[in-house]
């Protein structure tokens, strides 16, 4: 069996290696990115899905001695960590498919057997990795780029990684307090004062709940669907379009990302309160449209809604709810879902609306 080992971004150039997560001329790529020239046989929904789903095939190119990824995240680390681990990653499979979808889509489904070990090893990847290095896209606030410093989170997870793996409650005072604040936000999802809307013609989900809740327990209840309006109370709201249409999906076909500028422009021609409604661009990983959203930085866009200032609206939610039903309704009117839309058809798409 062939020894792999990691290698920063940088090197490729050099070595001809398994890209993960990523894309690199020189190499097999193995990712989810959009556009990315993986092979169509072991396509998934997350980078670390297709690193398993190759491991299982014995696919060609797998005998490559090298592996890197340009950024780290949960989903790139569990696919590095599967390369260099292949049989210890078999053995796991499920519990490193619910990491991926967990960690990059935050879809947390606790009816899934082995979502909870999945949700305590997530939580501590993202504590260590806030306590020792910088948290996602913080980078950007440091003198160097994310493509430079993530291999040192790299050499530090590779090692410690497969210790916890064995049994994550070794490391339940790391992990603890992030799981519960997901759990008590999965229990608020459930409950009567939180109402969920779903309208699958425009892949809208709206949830009405009382505060804003961790990430993994927002999402838990949107699966299937790319677009999330959260409206909290006091007239607070953040609409989103999810991680699931930056990348190419191979469970479902999807609608392809449209500009929020024109859902924008009605909402601050309704909005009263002093404050304007921002937006995104399209190729932004998470876009958000919110009130006064162009003062977050993008590590504060990422982070969870508990983390940031949601600021009220003086429009009442049935007819924030209504305006963003009536234009995606407008916007999409006419167009199919399908597979794997590119870059090039939706700066096409937006140009023409």
């Amino acid at each position: 069996m062939t020894q792999r080992q990691f290698i920063s971004f940088s090197e490729v150039k050099n070595h001809k290696a398994i890209v993960v997560d990523s894309t690199h001329p020189n190499g097999l790529i193995l990712s989810h990115w959009r556009g990315a020239p993986t092979p169509e046989q072991v396509r998934d929904d997350t980078s670390a899905g297709i690193v398993l789903h190759a491991l299982r095939e014995g696919l060609p190119g797998l005998e490559l001695a090298y592996v890197t990824a340009n950024h780290f995240d949960i989903d790139g680390f569990v696919g590095v960590w599967s390369l260099l681990n292949p049989e210890l990653a078999l053995e796991n499979e499920e519990l490193l498919r619910q990491m991926a979808i967990i960690g990059d889509f935050r879809e947390l489904d606790l009816n899934h057997p082995l979502a909870g070990e999945a949700l305590k090893l997530v939580c501590w990847i993202n504590a260590r990795e806030r306590e020792l290095f910088y948290p996602p896209f913080g980078a950007e606030q440091l003198p160097e780029p994310e493509v430079t410093l993530c291999p040192k989170k790299f050499a530090y997870f590779l090692k410690e990684f497969g210790r916890v793996l064995q049994d994550p409650d070794w490391e339940r005072g790391v992990w603890e307090d992030e799981v519960a604040s997901v759990l008590l936000g999965y229990r608020d999802m459930y409950k009567p004062d939180t109402k969920i809307s779903r309208h699958p013609d425009i892949g809208l989900v709206i949830i009405q709940t009382p505060h804003p809740i961790h990430y993994y327990a927002l999402f838990s209840r949107t699966v299937g669907f790319d677009i999330v309006l959260a409206c909290y109370e006091n007239n607070r709201y953040e609409l989103e379009y999810k991680y699931t249409t930056w990348v190419d999906i191979s469970s479902r076909p999807t609608l392809p990302r449209l500009s929020m500028a024109p859902l924008a422009a009605r909402l601050n021609a309704l909005e009263k309160s002093g404050r304007t409604w921002t937006y995104d661009a399209v190729k932004e990983t998470g876009p958000l449209l919110r009130l006064d959203g162009d003062k977050l930085t993008r590590e504060e866009a990422f982070d969870n809604p508990t983390s940031r200032e949601i600021y009220s609206s003086s429009i009442p939610v049935e007819e924030l709810k209504q305006t963003v039903v009536e234009y995606y309704t407008q916007a999409y009117a006419g167009m199919q879902p399908k597979y794997y839309w590119t870059w090039k058809e939706v700066k096409e798409l937006n140009r023409e609306s």
